[in-house]
Formats: C-alpha cells, sequence, structure tokens
C-alpha cells in the first residue's frame, strides 16, 4: 500500500547501521491535524536514507511512504509492529497550482463581486 502525506519536517535522525546489509534513518513529520498537531515517526531504508539529507527541520515535505505490519511472538505472546517506509521525499507543493513551497504563484485578478451599477441598493 502506498500513501502520501505533506508537513514540516520536525525531527530527523542519523543513519543507524543495524547490520552489515541493513542501514535505516528515521525522521518525524508534523503533520496539523484539526486542534491537535501529530507527530509521525518515518523510515527510510537502505539507499534511501540519503533522501533526507537535501531537507532541514522546519521544510515543508511531501513524503510517499508504505504501510506495513508484522506480527512477532516471543514467549508464547504475539505483538504487532506497524512501520511506516518511507521512498520518496519532495518539497511540498503548496495550494497555488502545485508550485514547491518557497516559490511564487503567478499573480491573477480576483474576480469582481461588485456592481457597477448606480442603482443597486444593496446594504454592502
Amino acid at each position: 500500500m502506498s500513501f502520501d502525506i505533506q508537513g514540516k519536517l520536525y525531527e530527523a535522525f542519523e543513519e543507524q547501521q543495524i547490520s552489515d546489509k541493513f542501514k535505516k534513518r528515521e525522521f518525524v513529520l508534523e503533520i496539523p491535524d484539526g486542534s491537535y498537531t501529530q507527530y509521525v515517526k518515518f523510515q527510510l531504508t537502505q539507499d534511501k536514507c540519503s533522501l533526507l539529507d537535501s531537507f532541514k527541520n522546519g521544510d515543508e515535505v511531501k513524503v510517499t511512504f508504505n504501510l506495513t505490519g508484522k506480527p512477532f511472538t516471543k514467549n508464547g505472546q504475539t505483538m504487532y509492529f506497524t512501520n511506516l517506509q518511507a521512498w520518496r521525499m519532495e518539497p511540498a507543493a503548496n495550494d497555488f497550482g502545485g508550485a514547491p513551497a518557497g516559490a511564487s504563484a503567478p499573480q491573477q485578478d480576483a474576480p469582481s463581486f461588485y456592481s457597477s451599477d448606480a442603482d443597486n441598493d444593496l446594504p454592502f
């Protein structure tokens, strides 16, 4: 399953070499959610760890990720682990037609709702 989410890069952690063949790097995205702000941790692995290098804390980013989950049984008790496996990061687009954050959008004249008729008797 692949998902996209946009938020502010809140914290980036150092790369961790877990084994000879596996490395990971985690980061936290600050995501506004109504009255509450969510802080969601994502994971980059292997060659994707370097995706975080071109961003700094506070940058607005769009993250594409897979949602994965696995059971783990220890001493007869099963626990479930969920992981947000990021595989793409890019500057977030603003609400002006997809231009990257920080870029200026083309200026457009707002439509006029006012009539030039002199006999307009609306109170506003």
